[in-house]
């Protein structure tokens, strides 16, 4: 094996916890973020106090500009378009033929109206729901109807153990309302992936961040900074959701093969072992780390911490995402090496708790 970096580290002393958060507060507050040294200084963690990480991952994603005074006017332009893609791509048929209605009520030719009903000859071709026009917008509601109801499944079944996601709460239910709308607006202009299961567990971290933002204003639109930041985080992952894309050298299993490469190169016995001995190809256990950013692999607090690293990186998230994957199998290498096919499949599906800190050290080691 190249090196050995399994070793943990020596823990940080407190002050370099202090200095670290200090410098971090500093890097924000200045006229222009230098992001080099913010993405330095959040790969190592970002401080959960008085909305920070926020603001660094709106920084990370390119979502806010280096330029401080500059954030205001972004901020609205941002917000201004997400609220006009609302009206153009969650619009109700069923509203949209009330107002019909309720502008012919209005007009010069409200007699033509009877039992609050539009005669046939006021009911134009895009507002027929049988109609099959590409205008209509029955027809695009109806082609949506599918998607709409899967989006819907999978928002309720996220982080179900979080108050914050799930149950009768108001808040919760605002929550769910704010995943669906952004899901779905996504589906609609991204036609050539639309939605695939599984984009709900990317967008929760991203909105449960912007959200809990303690600036008032800011977790208010916390719906479209989301919208705008999936958008920028899924483009560097936008190959491994395309179906037509799964076979090819960009694809998924692309994807896994230099995942596959990478752990050769850091320790050929344990490949060897793994998809030779015993037969556990990556596509077993890593796809889902991979598609799902190991969103399902530790618990919220962790993904979160993981995150930040994987936000950090000037080249995207995908060259870190696979050496924390690797860095994975290295620290429970000698379970691996000692297991058979069965035992081996249900340790990385299930894999256990583990200090993230030291995980992502290990990580770092082999860049």
């Amino acid at each position: 094996m190249a090196g050995s970096p399994r070793s943990p580290p020596p823990p940080p002393p407190p002050e370099f916890e202090i200095s670290r958060q200090s410098r971090i507060f500093a890097a924000l507050s200045k006229k222009v973020i230098d992001l080099d040294e913010l993405r330095m200084l959040a790969a190592q963690g970002v401080p959960d106090a008085a909305g920070v990480r926020s603001t660094v991952w709106k920084l990370l994603l390119g979502y806010l500009p280096d330029d401080r005074s500059l954030w205001e006017q972004e901020l609205a332009k941002k917000r201004s378009q997400y609220a006009a893609f609302k009206d153009e791509f969650l619009s109700n048929p069923v509203e949209t033929a009330r107002q019909v209605e309720k502008e012919g009520n209005n007009n010069d030719n409200a007699e033509h109206v009877e039992n609050g009903l539009l005669h046939r000859s006021e009911v134009t071709q895009e507002e027929h729901p049988l109609s099959l026009g590409k205008t209509s917008v029955w027809n695009n509601f109806f082609e949506y109807t599918e998607i709409m109801e899967q989006i819907d499944r999978d928002v309720k079944r996220t982080h179900p153990d979080m108050h914050f996601f799930c149950g009768d709460s108001s808040f919760a239910k605002s929550n769910q309302e704010s995943l669906k709308n952004v899901l779905l607006i996504f589906a609609k202009l991204n036609a050539g992936i639309r939605y695939v299961q599984g984009m709900n567990e990317i967008l929760a971290p991203l909105f449960f961040v912007f959200r809990s933002d303690p600036d008032d204003k800011n977790a208010k639109f916390a719906e479209a900074d989301s919208f705008f930041c999936f958008v920028e985080l899924l483009s560097g992952f936008r190959d491994n959701f395309c179906q037509k894309l799964d076979n090819s050298a960009v694809g998924i299993r692309g994807t896994l093969a230099k995942l596959s490469q990478l752990v050769g190169k850091y320790d050929a016995e344990l490949q060897h072992h793994l998809e030779i001995t015993t037969e556990v190809n990556p596509q077993f256990y890593a796809f889902r780390w991979i598609t799902l950013l190991l969103t399902q692999e530790f618990n919220f607090a962790d993904t979160i911490h993981i995150w930040d690293t994987l936000l950090s990186d000037p080249d995207g998230p995908q060259e870190t995402l696979l050496r924390i994957c690797c860095a994975m199998l290295i620290l429970v290498r000698k379970r691996l090496l000692a297991g058979d096919f069965t035992s081996n499949l249900k340790l990385l599906q299930n894999y256990p708790p583990t200090n993230i800190s030291h995980l992502l050290y290990v990580a770092n080691k082999l860049h």
